[in-house]
């Protein structure tokens, strides 16, 4: 499986970004899939994650009313729209793929991993 994230950059504060994760090697629409990221010095975060059919979405405290999930199944492809973006934002963003067809706020869940994006939020 492999999946490959884009979109991400410099941006302004208060500006918008959006992620692209393309997936494949496996049924992109029998998974949940999700967005986490790293800000320098701290951990891996969840960000958000949606399910399979896309139905049901979920998102961090901190991101959510900001940040969009979505998925187009047809095209192998998870989205991260990025509104009113702020610095603390600033992270590599990082595209999951879980095992099951709901999403969950935690690593465990997670069997696939893309390599990352950077996205930088200046103020």
């Amino acid at each position: 499986v492999q999946l490959q994230a884009s979109g991400g950059g410099l941006v302004q504060a208060g500006g918008s970004l959006r992620l692209s994760c393309a997936a494949s090697g496996r049924t992109f629409g029998n998974y949940a899939m999700g967005w986490f990221r790293q800000a320098p010095g701290k951990e891996r975060e969840f960000v958000a994650g949606i399910s399979w059919t896309g139905a049901s979405t979920h998102y961090a405290g901190s991101v959510k009313g900001r940040f969009t999930i979505y998925r187009d199944n047809a095209k192998n492809t998870l989205y991260l729209q990025m509104n009113s973006l702020e610095p603390g934002d600033t992270a590599v963003y990082y595209c999951a793929g879980y095992g099951s067809m709901w999403p969950q706020p935690r690593e465990d869940g997670v069997e696939y991993w893309g390599k990352g994006t950077q996205v930088t939020v200046s103020s």
